[in-house]
C-alpha cells in the first residue's frame, strides 16, 4: 500500500499527445482524437486565430 515516491514512477507510462498527421506536431489528443495545435479530427479548417500573430506597430505581423 504505498502512495508515495514509488507509485508516481507508475505515472510516466501511457501518453497523451502523439504525432499530427496533418501539422505534425507532438499535439494530437489519442483520448479525444483531435488536435490541439491544428484542429485535425475536429474540423476541416486549420485552427487559427486572430491573437495568435503578433501586432507590431499596429500592423498584424504573421
Amino acid at each position: 500500500m504505498v502512495k508515495g515516491t514509488t507509485s508516481m514512477g507508475k505515472h510516466s507510462r501511457g501518453y497523451t499527445h502523439i504525432r499530427c498527421r496533418r501539422c505534425g506536431r507532438n499535439s494530437f489528443n489519442v483520448a479525444k482524437g483531435y488536435c490541439a495545435a491544428c484542429g485535425f479530427g475536429r474540423s476541416r479548417r486549420i485552427r487559427r486565430y486572430s491573437w495568435q500573430s503578433k501586432k507590431v506597430n499596429k500592423v498584424r505581423v504573421i
